[in-house]
This record gives C-alpha cells, structure tokens and sequence, in this order.
C-alpha cells in the first residue's frame, strides 16, 4: 500500500513548536488530512490548535509500514510524532 506523507507543525500554546507527519492514503482530501492534524493535537496534547493549510505541507508517497497500515485501515490516517511532541 501506497501513502502520502504531509509534514506538519503548530505552535504550542506553552511556547515551542510541534512537529508530526500525517501519513494517509493518496487519495484523501487535504481538507481530510487538516481535520486529522486538528485531531491529532487536540486528543494527544489536548490543545484545541487547528492545523491550517499554512502549517501543513504535502512532502512524498512512499509505501507503508504495518504499524501505519493497521492505524490507517483503523480510523483514515496515522501521526508520527517529531519534535516536540513527547
């Protein structure tokens, strides 16, 4: 399987910033792959930060891993969290 990987950053509210990749599958919608950033920040790090077009771009495809395939297949996309998310 195929995904499309978008890097992705938002400026923490304690200061600092977050770093994440949205992996999805290459047909889904930017507007989709925004909704599941907003998601990401707000369930993890319960910070209500939206993700806009601004801070996210398209980077590459490159085929999927299991771990991210069996999230994917689960709820439409899966975050690997970078810096500053831990």
């Amino acid at each position: 399987m195929e995904v499309a990987v978008y890097k992705a950053c938002a400026k923490k509210r304690t200061g600092g910033f977050l770093h994440f990749d949205i992996i999805v599958p290459p047909d889904t919608a930017f507007a989709a792959v925004l909704a599941y950033g907003s998601a990401f920040l707000q369930g993890r790090l319960q910070e209500n930060l939206p993700v806009s077009s601004r801070d996210c771009r398209f980077s590459y495809t490159t085929e999927t891993v299991p771990r991210w395939e069996l999230q994917i297949s689960a709820q439409g996309y899966y975050i690997h969290e970078s810096q500053g998310c831990h």
